[in-house]
């Protein structure tokens, strides 16, 4: 990981970069603001949340608006994606599995970032 991208890492969790907006158990996604967030500093924003919970980036896909990536955390498979648009990134489960890391990541993160 380069130094811009340690730099972003601690703004993420120390200057509000990111801030914990909505977790909804049912559908299985814990949504994350990013005011500062848009399409050219989307994968750093991704690769800094990922280094932030200990996920490994599996596949990266970047489309017109939206960056999709399959990412391994606590051996489950989530979709983590970004939205410059919306100015959010979201981290969702693909299937059944998945709810009690999204439970803790949601506590975690809300101890880490800003509540909205």
């Amino acid at each position: 990981m380069d130094n811009r991208n340690l730099a972003l890492t601690d703004e993420l969790a120390s200057n509000n970069e990111l801030v914990l907006s909505h977790f909804d158990a049912n559908e299985g996604r814990l949504v994350m603001a990013a005011d500062a967030l848009n399409f050219d500093n989307a994968a750093s924003f991704l690769d800094s949340f990922c280094q932030l919970i200990g996920a490994t980036p599996e596949e990266k896909q970047t489309d017109a608006d939206l960056h999709s990536w399959l990412v391994d955390f606590e051996g489950v498979t989530f979709l983590l994606k970004a939205e410059h648009y919306s100015a959010s990134i979201w981290l969702e489960r693909l299937g059944k599995e998945g709810d009690e890391e999204l439970a803790f990541l949601h506590r975690w993160l809300g101890l880490q970032l800003t509540a909205s």
